[in-house]
């Protein structure tokens, strides 16, 4: 069963798909709903995906498909909506301009030796990224120095992506804090009780840890870079 805001957004989504073969924008769809953010809409997104009444596509912005309506709908009378999404204000498919959605995550500094994670962040800084890069869980960008992970194409000056998490497979890549004062960007293995941080350039060692020694504090899953 929908929330009345689930159902007036599917119904939008529907609508916008209907008239115009794209899906409304974050902000079209905020203003619609009259919310005050659209933090708002991608958590009814979220809501509307799980329950298998919509399906995001990947690698689009602009990339809904409704899968299906609830049962016994009837036709929604333009009224039905608030005045920002009656049908007047939509456009043709040849005024649809690119959509701009994205999820603003907090831009921490860049990642260096001898600083915590937290002292890292400028609550000022922000960047947008795709939703997709995303998904769900909390999130925040690394801007990296140095070249110790160049084999694994991340490069000096990049923008990684980092789901923040407090465990992770081996193998993975990783934001390590290590002896609470050092926070590094490594590959993270498991060796019996003992765990290594990996890098990606054979001009640098592996350094080997007892597991108290380290706090994984995020998992790579997105990197930005700008040419």
């Amino acid at each position: 069963m929908l929330t009345k805001k689930q159902h007036l957004l599917l119904m939008f989504i529907d609508q916008r798909l209907s008239a115009t073969g794209v899906s409304p924008s974050f902000d079209e769809m905020k203003d619609a709903l009259e919310l005050k953010s659209k933090s708002g809409i991608h958590r009814l997104i979220t809501g509307l995906e799980e329950r298998g009444f919509i399906r995001r596509l990947p690698h689009r912005a602009r990339a809904l498909e409704v899968l299906k309506l609830p049962d016994n709908t009837p036709t929604v009378a333009k009224k039905s909506f608030p005045a920002a999404i009656e049908s007047g204000d939509v456009p043709s498919s040849s005024a649809i301009q690119p959509a701009n959605d994205t999820v603003e995550l907090p831009l921490y500094g860049k990642i260096a030796a001898g600083t915590p994670i937290e002292a890292l962040r400028d609550p000022g800084q922000t960047v947008g990224v795709p939703p997709f890069m995303v998904g769900r869980g909390e999130h925040y960008a690394l801007e990296i120095d140095g070249d110790s992970m160049i084999e694994a194409g991340i490069h000096d000056g990049d923008t990684v992506l980092i789901e923040r998490c407090n465990t992770a497979e081996s193998g993975v890549i990783v934001v390590a804090l290590v002896d609470q004062t050092e926070v590094t960007l490594k590959r993270l293995r498991k060796r019996g009780d003992s765990i290594a941080l990996e890098p990606a350039n054979k001009e640098y060692e592996t350094r080997i840890f007892g597991p108290d020694r380290v706090n994984v504090q995020g998992k790579l899953v997105g990197l930005l870079r700008q040419y």
